[in-house]
């Protein structure tokens, strides 16, 4: 949908009541069914428990300003919770990224660096001809 016409509907809306507004919704959701080209924008975990709930209030007869009340409220606790979602999925990212720091701090220390020498040799040969190695003669007198 073009935004002229959009924001055209949005205008008219802006003038009905609530109960023409549910009314209207109805007719839409209606048409959607019947005529839509594309499936529409699948609602997050708050948005579908508050479509949810406005239904069930409207298949109950609540009142249009009852639910209008109900959703302002509900509104509000969904823009707290979304806060709070968003501040514990901050707070894990932070833990996973100290910990891939971490990890990858204890595999740099763990092997040396690339053709660094070792210290000690991984295993002593024996020298050539039967002769003792220097470090061996060095305990004999």
């Amino acid at each position: 949908m073009n935004e002229t016409l959009r924001d055209r509907l949005l205008r008219k809306l802006d003038t009905l009541p609530d109960e023409r507004g549910y009314q209207l919704l109805d007719y839409i959701e209606f048409l959607e069914s019947r005529y839509a080209q594309k499936t529409a924008q699948t609602p997050n975990v708050f948005q579908r428990f508050a479509e949810g709930v406005e239904d069930s209030l409207r298949a109950g007869r609540v009142s249009a300003t009852g639910i209008a009340e109900t959703m302002g409220l509900l509104s509000k606790a969904m823009g707290v919770l979304q806060g709070v979602a968003a501040a514990g999925k901050s707070v894990a990212s932070d833990v996973i990224e100290v910990a891939a720091r971490t990890a990858s701090r204890a595999a740099t220390v763990d092997r040396p660096e690339d053709g660094a020498a070792s210290a000690e040799p991984a295993h002593a040969e024996p020298p050539p001809n039967g002769t003792q190695s220097p470090d061996a003669r060095e305990g004999q007198p």
